[in-house]
């Protein structure tokens, strides 16, 4: 086959425990913009680009990354043009965040939302 049917990412699914506190939380520290919010789920916007998250309430103890080893390892990565100014927002508001790495000329780094799923942001 030397084209695929699959044309883009349209969303991805993150389970949440509190799913308004979430909601919030991605729209007031992440600034994204928050389409629907019900008792099944969550649907927020990344930028002008066809990509959504949807969170989705659980009670299970599960997330958005897995495991390597017995190391959390992310899967799903954001961008951002500004690393250090990104990083010191998310530090202003207490969120769980790992230092920047540089390699390269690539800086990013790993924070975790309120519910332990971990995320990087790269640019």
């Amino acid at each position: 086959m030397s084209t695929s049917f699959i044309e883009q990412v349209h969303y991805n699914r993150i389970p949440v425990k509190d799913l308004e506190l979430s909601a919030h939380w991605y729209r007031d520290i992440l600034g994204l913009p928050l389409l629907s919010l019900n008792e099944e789920l969550a649907i927020l916007k990344i930028n002008d680009g066809p990509s959504l998250l949807i969170l989705v309430p659980t009670p299970d103890e599960t997330y958005a990354h897995f495991t390597i080893n017995g190391t959390q390892a992310f899967s799903i990565a954001f961008t951002s043009q500004d690393i250090p100014g990104f990083h010191q927002h998310l530090t202003d508001h207490k969120v769980k965040v790992d230092d920047i790495q540089h390699n390269d000329g690539h800086a990013y780094f790993h924070f975790h939302d309120p519910n332990g799923n971990k995320f990087q942001v790269h640019w």
